[in-house]
């Protein structure tokens, strides 16, 4: 094993379009400001510090009533960020672009309330929406994201002003679901002793598509990361066991699936598939709804206008790596729980995806929604892809080490996966990939860590040929575009 492995692992262990591209704002996972505390016993907490160097508590509760919620590692954001910590525990960042050149800003993502229990049972978080629509939702054939005549619309053409949305809350609330995770997560403390907590955290869905066999619910990537199990809540407070479909990491989506059969008939008749709009039509000016399980208390509304549109904003992937995005702004108030929640323009149509809100004493009601017009193309590719079977899985050879933003600035090399071992004959092997090469795009995909590269893969056949960009070792790192023809998994 290399030196570089060795380290490695033991760090590790408007203009008045709306059109503002010239600003660019930036938040990280690690900084979620986390809502009410849903849990109990804090007499033992204890802080602890990443391999990152991002603190973090043994209960992950920051004080008495707020806690904070990493999901990716505690990873530091890459950019041109200086990260500090305030007496609060709060990571509060400097930035050197923007209009507010380097004011002190911070922008959060607020996807979900989250619990870390210790060798106990978690206090859940309550869903009850008592609205039953009695909306018919029989199957659908075609696995699409555009209305079928057999699901009700929730577009209404009724409500024009902000003063009074209850048509579109009636109409759009069945489509809206709470997502509870389950993931395990084991934390070691400066005396070496590693201990496995059990984590509870809740976000929001859409229900964006029906086939014969499933349910398809848009929600955040970064909401259902982690997970060893997914319950989804509908409107009607019933639930129902969910699994991933499938993710983009680079764009925070995901896509999961409730089987049919696992949903109460009366439930069938509560709850509707919501309409998706054409965020590429929405002004600054308009009004907005915004629908989600804020605080994981069950669905609330909020409203306000649409802020700005195009806003560029810097935030962490699942491996600490800085992604640029850009999405919607509204002053719609946007809480804890809300990431995967919809973003509604006056018709009732889906015109974003909710995912972050801008975060500062001196700052309020600036949240972030991913473009409905960018979301329903990588929604509608995760729905309709197919895991291949074991017979026709593919190869590629490889084994690798994530190389996140903050081991990339130690050892100054890209982000992406170092490749620690090639094997012999294999696709990589053929395609000329070589041990110290890092992996920076596969098939298309940016990808920093071996499960980005396995989630890709699980959908491609042997004989598949994808084309990887790699920075080449060998010479200094500049990159490279290879075609590799996957193999036959052995």
């Amino acid at each position: 094993m290399s030196e570089f492995d060795q380290n490695t692992q033991g760090e590790n262990t408007q203009n008045n379009n709306g059109e503002q591209a010239s600003s660019v704002y930036s938040y990280s996972y690690s900084d979620i400001n986390q809502g009410e505390n849903a849990t109990a016993d804090q007499q033992n907490r204890q802080t602890y510090t990443s391999g990152a160097g991002t603190g973090y508590e043994q209960n992950a509760y920051q004080d008495q009533n707020t806690y904070n919620y990493n999901p990716y590692g505690g990873q530091n954001a890459g950019g041109h960020e200086k990260h500090h910590r305030s007496g609060n525990g709060k990571i509060k960042q400097f930035f050197s672009k923007g209009n507010f050149g380097n004011k002190l800003l911070k922008v959060v993502a607020i996807a979900l309330v989250f619990g870390l229990v210790a060798g106990g049972t978690f206090s859940g978080v309550t869903y009850a929406v008592s609205k039953k629509t009695g909306v018919d939702l029989t199957a659908a054939t075609a696995k699409t994201l555009t209305t079928n005549d057999s699901v009700d619309s929730t577009a209404v053409s009724t409500a024009t002003t902000v003063s009074d949305v209850s048509d579109i809350v009636e109409n759009v609330m069945p489509a809206i679901v709470a997502v509870t995770n389950i993931s395990y997560t084991e934390y070691r403390s400066m005396f070496g002793q590693t201990k496995t907590y059990e984590s509870e955290s809740a976000g929001s869905g859409i229900i964006v598509s029906q086939d014969n066999d499933y349910l398809y619910i848009a929600t955040n990537n970064h909401v259902v990361s982690g997970a060893e199990s997914l319950t989804i809540t509908f409107n009607d407070g019933s639930a129902a066991p969910a699994t991933i479909k499938g993710t983009d990491s680079s764009v925070d989506l995901a896509v999961v699936a409730v089987a049919l059969s696992d949903v109460e008939d009366s439930t069938m008749d509560a709850i509707k598939v919501a309409t998706l709009g054409d965020s590429d039509q929405a002004q600054v000016g308009e009004s907005s709804v915004v629908i989600g399980n804020a605080l994981g208390y069950g669905q609330s509304v909020t409203t306000g206008v649409i802020s700005a549109l195009s806003r560029e904003v810097q935030l962490e992937d699942e491996s600490g790596n800085t992604v640029t995005s850009t999405l919607m702004q509204t002053d719609a108030a946007v809480n804890p729980g809300n990431s995967g929640g919809a973003l509604l323009n006056m018709k009732g149509e889906v015109i974003g995806i909710v995912s972050a809100k801008y975060s500062d004493t001196k700052v309020e009601g600036m949240g972030y929604a991913i473009p409905i017009s960018t979301a329903k193309d990588i929604i509608e590719t995760i729905i309709n892809q197919e895991v291949v079977s074991d017979d026709e899985a593919s190869y590629f050879g490889i084994s690798g080490v994530d190389v996140a933003s903050d081991v990339s600035k130690q050892y100054d090399m890209p982000t992406g996966v170092y490749v620690t071992k090639v094997a012999a004959n294999s696709a990589a092997s053929k395609a000329g990939i070589q041990k110290g090469d890092i992996i920076v795009s596969f098939n298309g995909r940016e990808v920093s860590s071996m499960d980005e590269i396995s989630n890709v893969m699980q959908y491609l056949k042997a004989g598949t040929k994808v084309d990887v960009v790699v920075a080449q070792a060998s010479n200094n790192y500049e990159e490279k575009t290879m075609e590799v023809t996957l193999t036959k998994k052995k």
